[in-house]
């Protein structure tokens, strides 16, 4: 059997108010390639599909395409919520996506209810998919207990319920879906989930409210009867050690500049009853370079020609003067971010001296300003000259 793991696609994502839903449409297109030339059995998707929970229609359309294309492949699709998704907008698409042959979850629900699916995939192998969207405190712990424990008694307890509710998933069977006779060593047993795993490495763009030590588990929640553990919200492609595999697929696209190091791909996992899984990352050609760029604006022009297709936060180290700004934006379109800083010996610690400002001038004042701030412009200068002038 062989299934791709995605996730974190973050779609409505923004940087500055540009949009990115045209790097969006390309990497899930890129992605739909991906599952149709590995001819996967299945696809799972684990949670943080779109950037808000409120998305956007345009987002939203990129979004329901992308399912429906990959559910055109011939692969079974499951998606789960995320802490940027909106679980109850989950819940209320659940049946219209079911009619198009895709298992979309929004809360925690029992097997009993749904949790979990079991399936014969097109190559004939029995799976079983236990599916557990992000779990919010709220939901795990009773909220008269949550404001009775300690910070830590209140992780503890998280910690406890989680687990309660990853064992009771993999350990059930959805009732009327087992074919007759099959036994669990016929089947592939896989947990999708959106969680924080004490330890794993963070990717950068990650929501801290939702990934701090409150929302962390560790690892050993995962029972090693899982043949596989698909796990979401952390951007950054990785293995967690643990009883059985467990592998966060990292996102598709670079979210923040914090992930400027992350490499965008999503994960083949091939598997069988009573063996390892294989897990191999296949990169994403498509999706947009976020980088940050440390230059003289010299240097940054030389630059230039490589960096047009990468969305940019410029640290420039000019003396300031009006304008600057505007010059890299001109050079860089896609420059969204400018800081000027002053260059500077970091060895000299000669104490400056601070002149009494009684008495003197505006002009004078305002000259003194600039000459801290290292700005050499005689358009300020003159500006302020004029501003001045008006208002006496």
């Amino acid at each position: 059997m062989k299934l791709l793991h995605t996730g974190d696609w973050h779609i409505g994502k923004t940087l500055r108010g540009r949009s990115r839903l045209a790097e969006h449409e390309r990497v899930l297109a890129e992605i739909v390639d991906i599952a149709r030339d590995e001819a996967v059995d299945v696809v799972a998707i684990a949670g943080d599909i779109f950037e808000t929970s409120v998305p956007a229609p345009e987002a939203q359309r990129v979004a329901w395409n992308a399912l429906l294309a990959l559910r055109a492949t011939g692969a079974e699709v499951f998606a789960i919520a995320g802490n940027h998704d909106s679980a109850s907008s989950f819940d209320a698409m659940r049946p219209l996506c079911a009619a198009a042959g895709i298992h979309l979850f929004g809360h925690p629900v029992a097997a009993r209810n749904g949790g979990v699916v079991e399936i014969t995939t097109r190559s004939g192998q029995k799976l079983r998919m236990a599916c557990l969207p992000f779990v919010s405190q709220r939901f795990a712990v009773r909220s008269h207990e949550l404001f009775e424990l300690s910070g830590a008694a209140a992780t503890n307890e998280y910690t406890t319920d989680y687990r309660h509710l990853v064992r009771h998933l993999v350990a059930a069977t959805s009732p009327g879906t087992t074919s007759p006779g099959a036994t669990s060593n016929e089947l592939v047993t896989v947990l999708l989930a959106h969680a924080t795993v004490l330890h794993a490495t963070f990717g950068g763009g990650e929501r801290e409210a939702h990934s701090i030590f409150e929302y962390a588990v560790p690892a050993s929640v995962f029972p090693i009867e899982a043949h596989y553990v698909a796990l979401g919200h952390l951007h950054r492609t990785q293995s967690v050690a643990a009883g059985c595999p467990v592998w966060y697929c990292g996102s598709p696209i670079q979210v923040d500049f914090g992930e400027g190091s992350n490499t965008p791909q999503v994960l083949i996992v091939e598997m069988q009853p009573n063996a390892p899984a294989k897990v191999r990352g296949v990169e994403i050609a498509s999706a947009d370079r976020l980088l940050t760029i440390e230059a003289t604006l010299s240097e940054l022009t030389a630059m230039a020609p490589q960096l047009q297709d990468a969305w940019l936060r410029v640290r420039l180290h000019e003396s300031m003067r009006a304008g600057l700004a505007d010059e890299v934006r001109a050079l860089l379109p896609r420059v969204v971010d400018v800081m000027i800083t002053q260059q500077h010996d970091p060895t000299d610690s000669t104490p400056r001296a601070t002149k009494s400002r009684a008495g003197r001038s505006g002009a004078d004042l305002f000259g003194e300003f600039l000459t801290e701030r290292g700005i050499d412009d005689p358009r300020v200068v003159q500006l302020f000259n004029e501003m001045l002038s008006e208002s006496s």
